[in-house]
């Protein structure tokens, strides 16, 4: 039991290192308290225990703002959230646990070909929780390197090989600690730590001049008020307020997720609500100049037979200044639970229902495209959570000049929020791709190529952000290979592994 807890203490610590403690090292730590507790584990069941109960502590830390969702829904208890937190947890786990059984499996005879093994399978087992079961990419080990020098790897090997070098260096630091006198140990610390200082010196191309003109307004506006009846005028009246006043130069104006949450087109062919969504899209194109542009969240009804409401899209509607809806993204990785309900039949019996109010799920868009729109070019979207995984926000057939990626944070407290621009400040990094932020409650961002956040608006503040478009940058490796980047530096890793053992037995023969 002392091992399980020091498991679980292990992975508390590790969480450590993501927003908005944001204390890298302490991941590195945990992660190396981790290798050191596995690799000494006596037996398979030991050590999947271990790994198991570092994933539970891990990420009932790290995803503790998920119970803060539940606050906002009054049909469940808030009690529930922490529940559901826990309960997740339990189901994540099981990824470090594999990833742990597997090192120690075929690499708990020799510390250096353990760790070499234990980075290959974190980065498979964090591609695999970010995708089996529609996934769960959140906080994948490489996000805590932002800021660290290792983040500088992101355009070439991805979130989930630097998540992969992450493991080699908190490798190292347990080798040091458990071996210290073996040479090899020192190469490999030498190594990890020559990629930190290399990796800021392995710059791109420079990138051109910024663009047109941006607005990002941030209306500071609570899920607890959002949706509320009768509270449509003053959520517009503040968006309206914070959008400005048009001037001469042609600008963009971007609004958050679900800025409106009236319908901006409505399949159903009564003429009521047609004009109703005409209504809408004319009263926020209403703040625009003659040569303006608005990208704002908003929703569509859509109807089998033209009478009733049969589901919704989660959309980006591009408005011109006379109303007139220019394109349409519609978002395609939704939240279960938040945007639609799994096994809605029985769950509704049991009295359970989506965190978003609503009686139809929403509808899946067709996964990331590219929208060439008047005054920026070629727009690249991502609504919400979309943008937490790597290697699936860009169209690979046609790159956009910059990824929107508005977002409603106003649900998940104050580790939420700074998680979300942390990876949006990854995708920004491996794309070579400037990335905007608005959301309702913050954290708003401009975000440039490089991942560095140019202009921010703190959470829950009203206001707004005026800047340029910053340029991208020509497409880094990892836009053109994408995740076949970290699985070849896996395979590296394991065949190192073979290689320092037939080393090895060479040196016995002799």
């Amino acid at each position: 039991m002392k091992f399980l807890g020091l498991s679980f203490l292990a992975g508390l610590v590790a969480a450590l290192g993501f927003e908005p403690v944001g204390l890298w090292p302490l991941t590195v730590l945990g992660f190396a308290a981790l290798m050191g507790l596995i690799f000494t584990a006596p037996s398979m069941r030991s050590t999947l225990a271990r790994g198991w109960w570092f994933g539970v502590g891990h990420f009932t830390l790290g995803l503790n703002w998920i119970a803060t969702a539940f606050t906002y829904q009054s049909a469940m208890p808030a009690w529930l959230g922490w529940i559901a937190v826990v309960l997740l947890s339990l189901y994540l786990a099981v990824f470090p646990a594999a990833a742990a059984g597997l090192a120690w499996r075929w690499g708990r005879a020799d510390g250096l070909r353990f760790i070499l093994l234990f980075a290959a399978a974190w980065i498979v087992t964090e591609w695999l929780r970010a995708t089996l079961f529609t996934g769960f990419a959140w906080n994948p080990a490489g996000v805590a390197l932002l800021d660290s020098r290792l983040d500088q790897l992101a355009p070439w090997i991805g979130t989930y090989g630097v998540s992969g070098v992450a493991m080699l260096f908190s490798g190292a630091l347990m080798l040091v600690a458990m071996e210290r006198r073996r040479p090899r140990t020192m190469i490999l610390a030498g190594g990890v730590v020559a990629a930190m200082v290399a990796a800021p010196f392995a710059n791109r191309a420079a990138a051109g001049a910024a663009g047109a003109p941006i607005r990002i307004v941030q209306p500071n506006i609570g899920q607890q008020d959002k949706w509320r009846e009768g509270f449509e005028e003053q959520n517009f009246e503040r968006l309206r307020r914070l959008s400005g006043v048009p001037g001469e130069t042609p600008r963009l104006l971007l609004w958050p997720e679900a800025a409106i949450t009236d319908a901006l087109q409505d399949e159903r062919s009564d003429p009521f609500y047609q004009q109703q969504a005409a209504r809408e899209r004319q009263r926020a194109a209403s703040v625009l100049g003659p040569r303006d542009l608005l990208l704002t969240g908003g929703v569509t009804f859509q109807s089998v037979d033209g009478r009733k409401v049969t589901s919704a899209t989660n959309s980006v509607f591009a408005i011109g200044a006379a109303g007139r809806i220019l394109a349409r993204y519609d978002k395609a990785h939704l939240v279960p639970y938040g945007e639609y309900l799994p096994a809605r039949p029985l769950l509704s019996r049991l009295g359970l229902s989506r965190l978003a109010p609503g009686s139809v799920d929403f509808d899946a868009g067709p996964g990331p495209g590219t929208l060439v729109l008047p005054l920026v070019g070629d727009v690249g979207f991502q609504v919400c959570y979309e943008i937490i995984f790597s290697g699936q926000v860009v169209d690979p057939h046609h790159r956009p000049d910059f990824i929107f990626n508005p977002s409603n944070d106003a649900w998940f407290g104050a580790w939420g929020p700074p998680q979300h621009l942390a990876q949006a400040r990854m995708r920004a990094l491996e794309e070579g791709l400037p990335v905007l932020r608005s959301t309702p409650t913050g954290i708003s961002a401009v975000i440039d190529s490089d991942g560095n956040v140019l202009h921010s608006l703190p959470w829950r503040t009203a206001g707004a952000i005026d800047a340029r478009l910053p340029p991208p940058e020509p497409a880094t490796l990892f836009a053109r290979l994408g995740n076949m980047l970290p699985f070849l530096l896996a395979l590296l890793l394991v065949a190192a592994a073979l290689a320092g053992d037939r080393i090895a037995a060479r040196r016995k023969q002799r």
